[in-house]
């Protein structure tokens, strides 16, 4: 756990925000909203670990789990292009694309650059039951919420019937790297927002290019 409510803020907590007010030249004017958002992340993060959740704690971390390397996402999609004829393929083809942008954008252009790390567990005993490895790899933005949302919004456009389980199922997701304590909630919300903007740029430009290729032909 990164620290308990009412201590002095944690030096990892703060990282992120050292480090973004460092990186754009940030006056005290900024910096100090910025440190006190760390704290609300750190503050909401402490609580969901402190909440006992006996009955939910197995079902996060198997879904947690399931979106490992984005293997319930690459699930769906095979189906999708298997049920669905040419829309589904398309939808399949289209969010893999997009998965694929929004991981790539994170793990490579963002998370080195803030170089926030994970949360601290100081009681291993409290996450006993959630049982989710920390990953290696730096904290901001969530990896998991981006590919959600990015596959959910891609998804959604080709099968709006679909739209409500599949955000619901990304939300899952995404929470539940706050509840399996590999992520702090910012994390998740801000990978959520850039998974679906990538997709939706990347949805766009394959627009683009339908529409060019329907011309020519």
């Amino acid at each position: 756990m990164s620290q308990r409510i009412g201590e002095p803020p944690h030096p990892a907590g703060d990282s992120l925000a050292q480090s973004l007010a460092g990186r754009t030249g940030a006056g005290p004017g900024l910096v100090t909203p910025l440190e006190e958002l760390a704290a609300l992340d750190r503050a909401v993060y402490e609580a969901v670990a402190a909440t006992s959740t006996p009955v939910l704690d197995g079902h996060f971390r198997r879904l947690s789990r399931s979106a490992d390397h984005s293997v319930l996402w690459l699930g769906i999609a095979a189906a999708t292009a298997v049920v669905g004829g040419k829309n589904g393929r398309r939808a399949a083809t289209e969010s893999l694309l997009a998965i694929g942008a929004a991981s790539a954008t994170v793990n490579i252009g963002i998370k080195p650059l803030a170089r926030r790390r994970r949360p601290d567990r100081v009681e291993p005993a409290r996450f006993e039951a959630r049982g989710v490895p920390m990953p290696e790899s730096d904290s901001f933005p969530s990896g998991h919420a981006a590919s959600a949302f990015a596959f959910a919004h891609t998804m959604s456009g080709y099968l709006p019937e679909l739209s409500v389980p599949l955000r619901l199922l990304a939300g899952g997701v995404a929470y539940s790297r706050v509840h399996t304590g590999v992520h702090y909630p910012g994390d998740v919300v801000i990978g959520a927002i850039l998974g679906a903007g990538i997709a939706a740029m990347v949805g766009a430009a394959r627009n683009r290019q339908f529409r060019t290729s329907t011309e020519e032909g």
